[in-house]
C-alpha cells in the first residue's frame, strides 16, 4: 500500500500509538461504510463482528461499484462465512485492487489489522484511486493520493491545517455563503474544526467520520483524515460536474420528470392495490363472500389490464429517453432508487402474489362459510329434535302416581330409575346439540345469536326436566320411606306383644340350676330387648321428618304417623318395667338356691376331711412321711382357699336374712352348723401337721446321717493314700482326681453344717439317734488330710516340669553352641551374608528360650522356698541351667560382633569401587560432549547426557554432603587399626575423583552457557521420553505379586500410573505443539531426526496406553488369583482345625460326658456347615476364575480340588465320629443305669442287713416296713429285666461292645441274687423273732381300720347332685383297694396264726386263733356292705347323669334354633355362601347329634328304677322335659330344611349379582384400557400396543359367552319367578349395554392404535433418514483439500462417486417419507402438524446436505484446479530447468566451430519457444487463480507463478546472452581472419617496400588506409 508522504498536507503526521490509530481508524471505517451502506437501509455495529459472515461486505461492494455481486451464500457456518467473503474478495481481485497477506479466514476471524487494512484498500480503490488533478500549468496529471493532496493545495493555504482551518478553507473555497472564514482565529483549533464538521455535515450532508479531538492531536491517523478529505472532494468534484452538465440536459429533463410522475402514480397505485388486497376483514356470511369475490373477478378483468399496458409505456419511455441522452452524449439517466423498471417490476410482483393470496382467502372462506351453514342447519334439526323430547318427558315425571303400600312404592321407585337411566342417557344429545352451537359460536357463524338463544333454551328445557326428575325421586323416596317406617312399626308391635306374654311368667325355679336356666332365657329377652330399643329410636327419629312443620312435601297426615309412634313408646316402656320385676324376682330365687349349694358343699367337705385326719400314721420312713406331709401341706392350701368362700357364702346368707327373704330360717340353721363343723377341722388338722413335722425330720436326719458317714469313709481311703507319681503325666493325673474329690469334699460343707443344724432340732425323745457331731469329726479330719494330700502333688509336679523344661533347655543350648564353636568368619562377601541370615534365624529362638529359662527358674524358686526334700538337687539342676544359658550368651554375642564387623569391612570396600568407578565413568562421558552442541543434533546428545548427569549426581552431593563416607571410614578404622591405612586410602580416592568430577561438570556448564529455547524444548522432551520410558518400564514390569496386598499395592500403584498418564497428557499436547512448530518447514537432517524423535513420542504414548491395559488386565488377574488364594488359606484353616479335632476327639467315659461330648460335635458340625458357605464359595470362585482363563488356572484348579476332597473326606470322618459317639452314649447310658442299680442294690442291702430287730416295741411297724421293701424289690425287679434287655439289643447290635456289656449284666445279676437272698433271710428272721407279738399287733391294726370302714359303709349320703355322686364313688374305690390291701393281710395272718399254732400250744394257741376269725369274720362281714353301697351310688350317678343329659340336649337345641329360624339371607354371595355352610353345618350337627337324642329317650325306657324315680313328681316333669325335647327336635329340623331351601335361592341371585359385578368389573377394567390415551413413543412399543389390543379384542370376543350364560341364567330365574326377577332383569340390560358400549371402544382405539403405529413408522423412518443425512454431512463438511495432485483426484473422484450415490439413493428415501407424510397429512391425522414439522426439517436437512454436497464439489474442484496449477508449475520448472542446463558454455576454437554452435543456438532457441506456450499456460493459471483466492495461497501462486516466470526470464535471457556471446565470438574470428589476411598482405608490402628504395606514394597511402581501418575496426 502506498503512504501519504507529502508534508504539506499533515505537517505533523507522524506515526501515533498502534491502540489509539487503531481505535481512530475503526470509528471512522465505521462510519465511511455505514455512510455508503445507508442508501440500501442497512448497517453495521461493529466493524470486526458484523463483516464476518462477508454479507455486509457484498452489499458496500454492490453500492460502491453499482454492480451485482453474486448473491451471499445461506447460512451461519463458518464455511457459508469464508465463501461469501472469497466472493467479495475475488470481486477486489478482479477489480485490479492488490490484497497483500489477506485471506478469507483473517475477515471471518475478526483480525482487527486486516479487516481494516481491507477498508482501507475499498477505500483507496472506490474513493481515491478515480481522482485525476490537472497541475496548475496543466503540464502533469496527478492521480489518486497526489492528486488528493494537489487539490487540496489548490483549494486551500496548506499551512492553515496545523490550526484547523483547512477544512473550513475547502468549505469556504467552494460554499462560501456557509462559513465565514475571516472570522476564525488559529488560536481556536478546536472550535475550527468543530465548526467545519457541523457545517459539512448539517449544511452539505457529509458524514461527520472524525471528530476534533481525533485531528487535533500531535499524531492525527493519517488514513482516516484521506478518507475524510476524499469525501469532501467527491462532493464539491460532483457539484461541479451538475453545473457544467445541467446546462446539457436541457430538453431530457421534461421527459425524465414526465417518467419519474408516471413511474410515482402507478407505484402508488400498486401499493394502494396490495393493501386493498391484504386486508383479510373479510365479511361473515356466505353472500357477503360470494359478493367480495364477484368484486375481485371485476378488479381481475376491469380494473388491471389498463395498468399492466401503463407499466409496459413507462419501459418504452425509459429507453426513449437513454437513447436520447446517449445521442446527446450525456449521462444516462438511471432513475432513482425505488423507480427504476426493476423496482416496478418487483412491486408487480408483489402485486401478483396479493391477488393470488387474496384469491385463496376468499375461496377458503367461501368453502368456510357453506359448511357453517351446512353446521347450523343440522343444529336446528337436531334442537328441535330435543325440545320436543324434553317437552314429553316433562309432562311424563310431572305425575305421582306412587301406590298406598310398600310393594307399590317400590315398583314406582324401579320405574323412576329407569327414567332416570333414560333421561341420564339422553344428556349425551343434548351435549352434542351444544358442542355443534360452540362450534358455530367459535366460528363465528353471522347467525350465532338466534343459535345461542336456541340452545341456552334447550339447556333450559334439559335443566328443568333435571329438576323435575330430582324433585319427583325425592318425592318418591319420602312416600318409601314412609311405608318401611310403617311396615318396621308394626313389626315392632307384634314382636313386643309376644314378650310381654313371656315376662308375666311367675316360674322363679325349683333348684339352682333350673333358676339359672330361667335367667339365662331373661338374658336372652333382655337383651333382645335392648337391641330393638335402637330400632323403636330409629323409628321414632325418622317419624319425625313426616311430623315436622319444616317437611314442604308431606305424604300422609303428621297426625297419623305421631300417634302410632306414641303408641309404639308406651308399649316399650311397659315392657321394659315387666322385665326388671322379672328379672329382681329370678335373681332373689338364685340367691337363695346358690347359698343352699354351696353350704351342702362345704359341710360334705368338711366331714370328708375330718374322716382323713382321724388316722393317725406318721410314715413308717421318709418317702411315707413326706407323701403325708406334702398331702397335709395340700389339705391345709385348700383349707385356706375354701375359707374365703366359705365367708363369702355365710356373708351371702346373712344378707339375705337381714333382707327377710322367704328361706331365712333355713339359712341361718346352715350357717350354724356350718361354723361348728368348721372349727373342728381346724383343730384337728393342726394337730395332724405337728405329729407328721417331727416323723419327716426324724427320718430325714436318719438317712442324711447315714449317707453322709459312708461318703466320709469312702474319701477317707482315697485322701490317705500316699502315692505322688513317679513322672508328670502320672502326678497330673492323681493330681487331677485330687482336684475332684476336692471339689466334691468342699460341696459337701453345707450339708454337714445342715445336718448338725438337724440334729439339735430334733426332739429330745429322739436323743439316742444323733450321730451328726461324729459326722462333723470325721469331716474335719477329711479337709485337713485333703490338703496335705494336694501340696504334696502340686510340689511333685511342679519339680517334674521343671526338670523337664531345664533338660529341653539345656538339649537345645548344646546344639547351638556346637553351630557357634564350628562357625569361622569367611572373608568374601558372600559367605559372610550366608552366615548373617542364619544368625538371624537364631535370634528369635534365643528371645523364646530366654522367656523359658525365665519360667524354670520360677518354678525353682517356688520349690525351694516349699519344704521339698530335693532341694540339692533343684539347686544343681537350677545353677547348671543358667551358667549353661550365660555361657551360651556370651558365645553368640561374639561371634555375631564379629560377623558385623567383617560384614562392614566388605561392604565398605565394594561401595568405594564402585562410586570411583562410577564417577571415572561419568568424568568421561563429560569430557566426551566437548565435540557436541554445535548443531541440533549436538545439542539434543549433549541435553541427554547432562540431563541424566545432573540427576545422577544430586545423589551422590547428598551423600558428599552430609559427610557419610567420612564418618563410616573412621568408625571402621577405630574398629580395625590392622585396616585402617586401607580404609583412608579408599577415602581419599572418593575425594579426589569426586572434585576432578565437578570440575569437569563445571567447566562443560560454562562452555555451554545458557540454553536456547531449542535446548530448553529438547530438554523437556528428554524429561518427557524419560518419564515415559520410566513409566513403560513401571508397565511393562513383569512382576507377579506373589500375596494379597502386594497384588492391592500393585494395581493401586497401576491406578496411579493411570493418573499420572492423564495430568501428562496436557504436556504430552503442548510438546507436540511446539515440536510441530519447531520442525514445520525443516529439511535439516538433525531436525528431521527430531520430527522422527517426536514420531516415537506418539507410537510410545500410544504403546503406553496399551500396555497399561494389557498390563491391567494381568494384574486383575493376579489380584483375583491372590484373593482366591487367601480364601484357600482361611478355607485350610477351617479345614485343618476341622481335622484336629476329628483327630483328637476322645471317647468319654460318662454319660454326662458322652452326651457333652456329642453336643459339642454337633456344634462342632454345625461350625462346618457354617463354614461349608465360605468353602464352597472359595471352590465355586476358583472354578469361575478357570472358566475365565486366568493366568493360574492349573494351580487355581489343583487348590480347588484338594480344598474340595479335604472337605469331602472331613465331612465323613465328622458323620463317622458322630455315629461312634452316638454309640458310646448308649453304651454309657447302659453303664450308668447298671451302676444306678448297683448303688440302689448295695443301698438296699444295707437295709437288708440291718438286723436291729430284737425289741418287740415296734416289731409290726418294721415287719410293715420289710413287707413294703420286699414289694419295692418286686416292682424294681423290671428295673434289673429292662437294664438286661438293653444290654442284649445293644450286643446284638453292637457286637464290639459285648465284653463290656456282659460283665456289667453278670455283675447285675449276681448282686441282685445276692439282695433277694439276704432279705428273704431277713424277712424269716423277723418273723421267727417274735411271731406273737407281730401277730397281736397286726390284728389290732386290722380292727381299728375295719371299725373305721363299717362306719363310712353305714353312710346314706347318696350324692344330691352329678359332682357329688362323683366324688363319693371316687372315695368308695379308694375304699375297695385298701380293702384288697387288707385282704392280703388278713391272709398273712392266718399263715401267721397257723405257724403260731404249730410252733406253741395252750392258751396263746386259743389266743391267737380267736383273734384271727375276729377279724377274719369282720373283714367279711364288710364285704356285702361295702358292694351294696358301690350298687347304691352308681344307681344315684346314673340317675343325676340321665338328668344332666336331658338339659344338656334341651338347652342344645334352643342354642341351635334362633340359628334355623333366622330370616337373615345375606347380603352378596361370600355371606350367603357362608349362611348356606353354616346351615349344612348346622344340618351335620343334628345328623350327627340324632344318636344322642335316640339314646336319651332309650336310656329314659331301659333305666332301672331307683330312689329318685319312687318320687311321682320328679318322673311327670321328667317325662314333660323328654315330650319338650322330642318337639323341638322336630321343630328344628323342619326349620333347618325350609333355610336351606330360601338360602339356595338367594345363592342364585347372589351368584348371578356376582358373576354380573364381575362382568361389569371386568368390563369396566377393558374400558379403561380402551379409553386409555397412552401413546406409543416408537414402532416398537406401537406395535407392541396393537398386538395387546388385538389380545383384548379377541377376549372380549371370546367374554360374549360370559355374557350370554348371564343372560340364560337370568332368564332362567325369571322364568321360575324369583323374587328378584325384576332387580335381575335390569341388571342383565345394563351388562348388555356395557358389553356393546365397549365394543365400540374396542373398534375406536384399534383405529387409534392403526394410526400412531403409522406415525411411529413415519418417525422411525425421518430418524434414520436424517441419520443417514447427518453420516453424509460429516463426509460433505469435511475440510480435506488434498495434500497434492494426486490426492485431490482421488478425493474429487470420490466425493463425486459419493454425491451420485447420496443424491440418487437420498431423493428417492426422501420423497417416500415425503409420500407417507402427504398420506398421513391428507388422511387427517391427528398428529398433522407434528407430521408437517418433520417434514419440513427432513426437507431443510436434505436440501443442507445437498449445499453441503455442492460446496463440498466446488471447494474440490477450486482445490484441483490449484494442485493442477502446482503440478503444471513445478512440469513447467523442471522444463525450464532441464533447458537450462543443457545450455552449453563452450564457445569454439575458430570460426567454423563458432558458426556451428551459433547454428545449434538457433535450433535450441526454437526448442525453448514450445515451452513458452506452457508458461503462458501457467501464467494465465495464476491470473485466473489470484482472482479466486487470497491471503497465502495467493502468495504461494503468485510464487510458483513467479519461480516459473523468472526461470522462464532467465532462460530465455541466457539464451540472449548465449547468442549475443556467440556472434560477438563470429566477429571475433572474422576479425582475427581479417587482421590475419591483412598480416599477410602486410608482409607483402614490406617485402615490396624492401625490394624498392623509395615508397611510393600510392602504397604509402594504401598503408595508411589499412592502419585507419583497423584501428576502426577493434575500437
Amino acid at each position: 500500500m502506498i503512504g501519504l508522504n507529502q508534508p504539506a498536507l499533515l505537517p505533523s503526521a507522524l506515526l501515533s500509538s498502534p491502540d489509539e490509530r487503531e481505535a481512530v481508524q475503526k470509528k471512522t471505517f465505521t462510519k465511511w461504510v455505514n455512510s455508503h451502506l445507508g442508501r440500501v437501509t442497512c448497517r453495521i455495529g461493529d466493524l470486526y463482528t458484523d463483516l464476518r459472515d462477508g454479507r455486509m461486505l457484498i452489499r458496500l461492494l454492490e453500492v460502491l461499484s453499482g454492480e451485482q455481486l453474486p448473491k451471499p451464500t445461506k447460512g451461519r457456518m463458518r464455511i457459508h462465512c469464508l465463501e461469501n467473503v472469497d466472493k467479495a474478495l475475488q470481486f477486489l481481485k478482479e477489480q485490479k485492487v492488490h490484497l497483500e497477506n489477506m485471506g478469507s479466514h483473517d475477515i471471518v476471524d475478526g483480525n482487527h489489522r486486516l479487516t481494516l487494512g481491507l477498508i482501507w484498500t475499498i477505500i483507496l480503490r472506490f474513493q481515491i484511486q478515480d481522482i485525476s488533478v490537472e497541475t496548475e500549468d496543466n503540464k502533469e496529471k496527478k492521480s489518486a493520493k497526489e492528486a488528493l493532496l494537489l487539490w487540496c493545495q489548490m483549494k486551500t493555504i496548506c499551512k492553515m491545517m496545523s490550526y484547523g482551518l483547512a477544512f473550513n478553507a475547502i468549505v469556504h473555497k467552494h460554499r462560501p455563503d456557509v462559513i465565514e472564514f475571516d472570522t476564525l482565529k488559529r488560536s481556536n483549533a478546536h472550535y475550527n474544526l468543530q465548526n467545519a464538521f457541523n457545517t459539512a455535515e448539517n449544511k452539505l450532508g457529509l458524514t461527520k467520520l472524525l471528530d476534533p479531538e481525533d485531528v487535533n492531536v500531535d499524531q492525527p491517523d493519517e488514513k482516516s483524515i484521506i478518507t475524510y478529505v476524499a469525501t469532501y472532494y467527491h462532493y464539491f468534484s460532483k457539484m461541479k460536474a451538475l453545473a457544467v452538465e445541467g446546462k446539457r440536459v436541457g430538453k431530457a429533463d421534461q421527459l425524465v420528470g414526465n417518467y419519474e410522475s408516471l413511474a410515482s402514480e402507478l407505484l402508488q397505485w400498486i401499493e394502494q392495490t396490495i393493501l386493498t388486497l391484504n386486508d383479510r376483514q373479510l365479511a361473515n356470511s356466505l353472500n357477503g363472500v360470494q359478493n367480495q369475490l364477484q368484486a375481485f373477478n371485476t378488479y381481475r378483468t376491469v380494473e388491471k389490464p389498463p395498468k399492466f399496458t401503463e407499466k409496459g409505456n413507462l419501459e418504452v419511455l425509459l429507453f426513449t429517453i437513454q437513447s436520447k441522452m446517449r445521442a446527446n452524449n450525456q449521462k444516462v439517466y438511471i432513475p432513482r432508487e425505488g423507480k427504476l423498471i426493476s423496482d416496478i417490476n418487483k412491486a408487480w410482483e408483489r402485486l401478483e402474489k396479493a391477488e393470488h393470496e387474496r384469491e385463496l382467502a376468499l375461496r377458503n372462506e367461501l368453502i368456510r362459510q357453506e359448511k357453517l351453514e351446512m353446521l347450523a342447519a343440522r343444529f336446528d334439526r337436531k334442537a328441535a329434535m330435543r325440545e320436543t323430547w324434553l317437552s314429553e318427558n316433562q309432562r311424563l315425571v310431572s305425575q305421582d302416581n306412587f301406590g298406598v303400600d310398600l310393594g307399590a312404592v317400590e315398583a314406582a321407585t324401579r320405574k323412576h330409575e329407569a327414567i332416570e337411566t333414560d333421561i341420564g342417557a339422553y344428556g349425551e344429545r343434548v351435549a352434542a346439540v351444544e358442542a355443534v352451537a360452540r362450534e358455530l359460536e367459535a366460528e363465528n357463524y353471522h347467525d350465532v345469536r338466534r343459535v345461542l338463544a336456541r340452545r341456552d333454551n334447550v339447556l333450559r328445557l334439559w335443566e328443568y326436566l333435571k329438576e323435575l326428575l330430582a324433585a319427583r325421586r325425592e318425592r318418591l323416596h319420602a312416600h318409601r320411606d314412609l311405608q318401611r317406617l310403617l311396615e318396621e312399626m308394626r313389626y315392632i308391635m307384634d314382636w313386643m306383644g309376644d314378650m310381654k306374654g313371656r315376662l308375666q311368667s311367675q316360674d322363679s325355679g325349683k333348684h339352682l340350676h333350673d333358676v339359672e336356666d330361667l335367667l339365662q332365657t331373661h338374658n336372652l329377652v333382655e337383651a333382645d330387648i335392648s337391641a330393638q330399643a335402637e330400632r323403636v329410636r330409629g323409628v321414632q327419629r325418622a317419624a319425625q321428618r313426616f311430623t315436622s312443620d319444616q317437611q314442604v312435601y308431606k305424604p300422609c297426615e303428621p297426625a297419623l304417623v305421631g300417634e302410632k309412634v306414641s303408641l309404639l313408646g308406651r308399649a316399650y316402656e311397659e315392657l321394659g318395667q315387666l322385665a326388671g320385676e322379672r328379672r329382681e324376682r329370678l335373681e332373689a330365687s338364685r340367691r337363695l338356691w346358690q347359698f343352699l349349694w354351696e353350704m351342702g358343699e362345704e359341710a360334705a367337705w368338711i366331714r370328708e376331711q375330718e374322716q382323713i385326719l382321724s388316722g393317725g400314721d406318721c410314715g413308717r420312713d421318709l418317702t411315707s412321711a413326706l407323701h403325708l406331709l406334702s398331702k397335709h401341706e395340700a389339705f391345709r392350701d385348700e383349707m385356706a382357699a375354701r375359707y374365703g368362700p366359705l365367708g363369702h357364702s355365710i356373708a351371702a346368707g346373712q344378707t339375705l336374712v337381714e333382707e327377710g327373704h322367704f328361706g331365712a330360717p333355713e339359712c341361718t340353721e346352715r350357717i350354724r352348723d356350718v361354723r361348728a363343723q368348721w372349727a373342728h377341722l381346724e383343730e384337728t388338722s393342726q394337730l395332724r401337721e405337728v405329729q407328721l413335722k417331727e416323723a419327716v425330720a426324724l427320718h430325714q436326719f436318719q438317712t442324711d446321717a447315714n449317707d453322709m458317714e459312708a461318703w466320709i469313709l469312702e474319701t477317707l481311703r482315697q485322701v490317705s493314700s500316699q502315692e505322688v507319681g513317679h513322672d508328670e503325666f502320672s502326678t497330673q493325673t492323681l493330681a487331677r482326681k485330687q482336684r475332684e474329690v476336692e471339689e466334691e469334699i468342699q460341696s459337701h460343707r453345707t450339708l454337714i453344717d445342715s445336718l448338725h443344724e438337724q440334729a439339735l432340732g430334733l426332739p429330745p425323745v429322739h436323743a439316742n439317734s444323733l450321730t451328726g457331731c461324729c459326722c462333723l469329726s470325721r469331716y474335719e479330719e477329711l479337709e485337713s488330710l485333703s490338703a496335705s494330700r494336694r501340696q504334696a502333688l502340686e510340689g511333685a509336679l511342679a519339680l517334674y516340669r521343671m526338670y523337664s523344661e531345664a533338660g529341653a533347655c539345656q538339649l537345645w543350648v548344646g546344639e547351638k553352641e556346637q553351630w557357634l564353636d564350628g562357625i569361622m568368619i569367611p572373608t568374601k562377601l558372600e559367605d559372610l551374608e550366608v552366615v548373617q541370615q542364619r544368625f538371624e534365624t537364631l535370634e528369635p529362638e534365643m528371645n523364646n528360650l530366654g522367656t523359658r529359662i525365665s519360667d524354670v527358674n520360677q518354678v525353682a524358686q517356688q520349690l525351694l522356698g516349699s519344704d521339698n526334700r530335693s532341694k540339692e538337687q533343684i539347686h544343681q539342676t537350677q545353677d547348671q541351667l543358667n551358667n549353661r544359658w550365660k555361657e551360651f550368651q556370651r558365645l553368640a554375642d561374639q561371634r555375631k560382633h564379629a560377623l558385623e564387623s567383617a560384614l562392614n569391612i566388605q561392604n565398605y570396600h565394594l561401595e568405594c569401587n564402585e562410586i570411583q568407578s562410577w564417577m571415572r565413568e561419568k568424568t568421561k562421558v563429560i569430557e566426551s560432549t566437548e565435540s557436541l552442541g554445535n548443531d541440533l543434533a549436538g545439542v539434543m546428545a549433549l541435553q541427554r547426557k547432562l540431563t541424566g548427569m545432573e540427576r545422577d549426581l544430586e545423589a551422590i552431593q547428598v551423600r558428599q554432603g552430609q559427610r557419610l563416607w567420612r564418618n563410616e571410614a573412621e568408625k571402621l578404622a577405630e574398629e580395625h587399626p590392622d585396616q585402617a591405612d586401607e580404609i583412608h586410602a579408599h577415602l581419599g580416592g572418593i575425594q579426589e575423583v569426586w572434585e576432578e568430577l565437578n570440575a569437569t561438570m563445571k567447566r562443560r556448564e560454562e562452555s555451554l552457557g545458557e540454553a536456547s529455547k531449542l535446548q530448553g524444548f529438547l530438554r523437556d522432551l528428554d524429561d518427557f521420553q524419560s518419564w515415559l520410558s520410566r513409566t513403560q518400564t513401571a508397565v511393562a514390569s513383569e512382576d507377579i505379586p506373589t500375596s494379597l496386598p502386594e497384588a492391592e499395592h500393585l494395581l493401586t500403584q497401576h491406578e496411579s500410573i493411570k493418573n499420572e498418564w492423564d495430568n501428562y497428557k496436557e504436556d504430552y499436547e503442548k510438546m507436540r505443539a511446539v515440536g510441530d512448530e519447531v520442525t514445520q518447514g525443516q529439511t535439516d537432517a538433525q531436525y528431521m531426526f527430531l520430527a522422527q524423535r517426536l514420531q516415537a513420542l506418539d507410537t510410545g504414548w500410544q504403546d503406553l496406553r496399551r500396555m497399561w491395559e494389557n498390563r491391567h488386565s494381568l494384574l486383575a488377574q493376579a489380584f483375583d488369583f491372590q484373593t482366591f488364594l487367601r480364601d484357600v488359606k482361611q478355607a485350610e484353616g477351617f479345614l485343618n482345625s476341622q481335622e484336629y479335632v476329628l483327630s483328637h476327639t476322645e471317647m468319654p467315659s460318662s454319660l454326662q460326658g458322652a452326651e457333652e461330648a456329642i453336643k459339642k460335635h454337633e456344634d462342632f458340625l454345625t461350625t462346618m456347615e457354617a463354614s461349608e458357605e465360605k468353602i464352597t464359595g472359595v471352590v465355586e470362585a476358583g472354578r469361575r476364575l478357570v472358566n475365565d482363563l486366568n493366568a493360574n488356572s492349573d494351580k487355581i484348579q489343583e487348590k480347588a480340588d484338594s480344598i474340595q476332597e479335604r472337605h469331602q473326606k472331613n465331612r465323613e470322618a465328622a458323620n463317622e465320629l458322630l455315629s461312634k459317639l452316638k454309640d458310646n452314649r448308649e453304651l454309657q447310658h447302659f453303664l450308668q443305669d447298671g451302676q444306678e442299680l448297683t448303688l440302689w442294690i448295695n443301698e438296699k442291702m444295707l437295709t437288708a442287713q440291718d438286723m436291729s430287730y430284737d425289741e418287740a416295741r415296734n416289731l409290726h411297724s418294721k415287719w410293715q416296713k420289710h413287707q413294703a421293701f420286699m414289694a419295692e424289690l418286686a416292682s424294681n425287679k423290671d428295673w434289673l429285666d429292662k437294664i438286661d434287655k438293653e444290654g442284649q439289643v445293644l450286643v446284638t447290635e453292637k457286637p464290639e461292645l459285648q465284653p463290656v456289656v456282659q460283665q456289667t449284666l453278670e455283675g447285675l445279676q449276681s448282686q441282685w441274687e445276692e439282695l433277694e437272698s439276704t432279705t428273704r433271710a431277713k424277712a424269716q428272721c423277723l418273723f421267727d423273732a417274735n411271731r406273737a407279738e407281730l401277730f397281736t399287733q397286726s390284728c389290732s391294726a386290722l380292727d381299728v381300720w375295719l371299725k373305721n370302714l363299717s362306719g363310712q359303709l353305714q353312710s346314706d349320703d347318696f350324692g344330691k347332685d352329678l359332682t357329688s355322686v362323683n366324688i363319693l364313688l371316687k372315695k368308695h374305690q379308694m375304699l375297695e383297694h385298701q380293702m384288697e390291701v387288707r385282704e392280703k393281710e388278713v391272709q398273712s395272718l392266718q399263715s401267721q396264726a397257723l405257724a403260731l399254732s404249730q410252733d406253741d400250744a395252750g392258751v396263746a394257741v386259743v389266743e391267737v386263733d380267736g383273734q384271727q376269725r375276729r377279724v377274719t369274720d369282720s373283714f367279711s362281714q364288710l364285704q356285702d356292705p361295702l358292694n351294696q353301697r358301690r350298687q347304691q351310688l352308681l344307681a344315684s350317678k346314673e340317675a343325676h347323669q340321665f338328668n344332666r343329659d336331658l338339659e344338656d340336649e334341651i338347652l342344645w337345641v334352643k342354642e341351635r334354633m334362633p340359628l334355623a329360624t333366622s330370616t337373615d339371607h345375606g347380603k352378596d354371595l361370600p355371606s350367603v355362601q357362608l349362611l348356606i355352610k353354616k346351615n349344612q353345618t348346622l344340618q351335620k350337627e343334628i345328623q350327627g347329634h340324632q344318636p344322642r337324642i335316640d339314646d336319651i329317650q332309650t336310656h329314659h325306657r331301659g333305666m332301672s328304677p331307683g330312689k329318685e324315680e319312687v318320687d311321682g313328681e320328679w318322673q311327670s316333669a321328667l317325662e314333660q322335659r323328654l315330650v319338650e325335647l322330642r318337639d323341638s327336635w322336630a321343630q328344628l329340623i323342619a326349620e333347618t330344611d325350609e333355610r336351606h331351601a330360601r338360602l339356595v335361592e338367594a345363592n342364585r341371585a347372589q351368584q348371578f349379582y356376582t358373576d354380573a359385578a364381575e362382568a361389569e368389573a371386568w368390563m369396566g377394567e377393558q374400558e379403561l384400557h380402551m379409553m386409555s390415551e397412552d401413546k406409543a413413543k416408537d414402532e416398537q412399543s406401537a406395535l407392541v400396543m396393537v398386538k395387546k389390543h388385538q389380545t383384548l379384542e379377541q377376549a372380549l370376543e371370546d367374554y360374549a359367552q360370559t355374557i350370554h350364560q348371564l343372560a340364560n341364567s337370568s332368564r332362567t330365574m325369571m322364568t321360575s319367578e324369583h323374587p328378584e326377577s325384576e332387580r335381575i332383569n335390569l341388571r342383565q340390560a345394563q351388562v348388555d349395554k356395557l358389553y356393546a358400549g365397549l365394543k365400540d371402544l374396542a373398534e375406536e382405539r384399534r383405529g387409534r392404535l392403526q394410526e400412531r403405529l403409522r406415525l411411529t413408522q413415519l418417525k422411525r423412518e425421518v430418524d434414520d433418514l436424517e441419520q443417514w443425512i447427518a453420516e453424509r454431512e460429516v463426509v460433505a463438511g469435511s475440510h480435506e483439500l488434498g495434500q497434492d495432485y494426486e490426492h485431490v483426484t482421488m478425493l474429487r473422484d470420490k466425493f463425486r462417486e459419493f454425491a451420485r450415490d447420496t443424491s440418487t439413493i437420498g431423493q428417492e428415501r426422501v420423497d417416500a417419507v415425503n409420500g407417507q407424510a402427504d398420506d398421513l397429512i391428507e388422511s387427517g391425522h391427528p398428529e398433522n402438524a407434528s407430521v408437517a414439522e418433520w417434514k419440513d426439517g427432513l426437507n431443510e436437512a436434505w436440501a443442507d446436505l445437498l449445499e453441503l454436497i455442492d460446496t463440498r464439489t466446488q471447494m474440490l474442484s477450486a482445490s484441483y484446479e490449484l494442485h493442477r496449477f502446482h503440478q503444471d508449475a513445478r512440469e513447467a520448472m523442471g522444463r525450464v530447468r532441464e533447458k537450462k542446463e543443457a545450455l552449453p558454455s563452450d564457445l569454439g576454437r575458430d570460426l567454423n566451430t563458432v558458426q556451428h554452435l551459433h547454428r545449434q543456438h538457433n535450433a535450441y532457441e526454437h526448442d525453448i519457444q514450445a515451452l513458452s506456450g506452457q508458461v503462458n499456460q501457467v501464467q494465465d493459471d495464476a491470473a485466473r487463480l489470484q482472482k479466486a483466492y487470497a491471503g497465502e495461497k495467493a502468495e504461494e501462486i503468485h510464487r510458483s507463478e513467479r519461480s516459473v516466470t523468472e526461470a522462464w526470464e532467465g532462460l530465455l535471457g541466457a539464451g540472449q546472452a548465449r547468442r549475443h556471446l556467440l556472434l560477438d565470438t563470429v566477429e571475433k574470428f572474422r576479425f582475427f581472419n581479417m587482421v590475419r589476411d591483412l598480416m599477410l598482405w602486410m608482409d607483402g608490402v614490406n617485402l615490396q617496400i624492401d625490394a624498392h628504395d623509395s615508397p611510393r606514394s600510392d602504397l604509402i597511402i594504401s598503408l595508411l588506409f589499412v592502419i585507419v581501418v583497423l584501428q576502426c575496426w577493434f575500437y
